[in-house]
């Protein structure tokens, strides 16, 4: 009686562990890990919070890793520069379709040849309940159906999915 009495009390520790890690805050730190390591090209980082099936679909980790650092490299040769990356907020947390979901609300700005650019985006975050941190994907890529059942198939949210808003100012020196 002792042992199921000590396997039901390891198991509450393992449920109320593994339930901690699903919150607001645990959500809004990855998705700052994953902004930073946008900003300071850690592709290596950003794929390990990315959901791995747009990994799959990019070719698979190297592959995935050589087209960051082609695009980035290419972004940059243009002239391109991310000058800042934020997380914003965190939308409450719901579990449906044996995921626990949440919507992350950024802010990026970034220069490129006389222009700034300011965008609000959106990320759809899912819960690795297997390495306890968050996966993200774009969010505006769930409005795309075709997309979507690629990635997420059968993906239904009661979330809301707001729409990006981009900016373009002129920089004058």
């Amino acid at each position: 009686m002792n042992k199921i009495k000590t396997i039901i009390f390891l198991l509450l520790i393992a449920l109320n562990f593994n339930a901690f890690s699903q919150t607001k805050e645990d959500a809004l730190s990855d998705a700052k890990i994953a902004s930073k390591a946008t900003l300071e090209m850690d592709f290596e980082l950003l794929l390990k919070y990315t959901l791995p099936k747009v990994i799959d679909l990019m070719g698979g980790k190297d592959a995935a890793l050589t087209l960051l650092k082609s695009t980035f490299d290419g972004m940059k040769t243009q002239g391109f520069v991310f000058e800042k990356a934020e997380i914003l907020g965190v939308s409450e947390i719901v579990k449906e379709q044996g995921q626990y979901r949440c919507i992350i609300e950024g802010k990026n700005q970034m220069k490129m040849t006389g222009q700034r650019i300011k965008s609000k985006s959106y990320l759809l975050g899912i819960y690795n309940d297997v390495e306890s941190h968050w996966w993200f994907i774009e969010a505006k890529q769930l409005k795309n159906k075709a997309m979507t059942a690629q990635v997420l198939p059968e993906f239904e949210t009661v979330l809301e999915i707001p729409d990006d808003q981009v900016e373009v100012e002129e920089i004058t020196d």
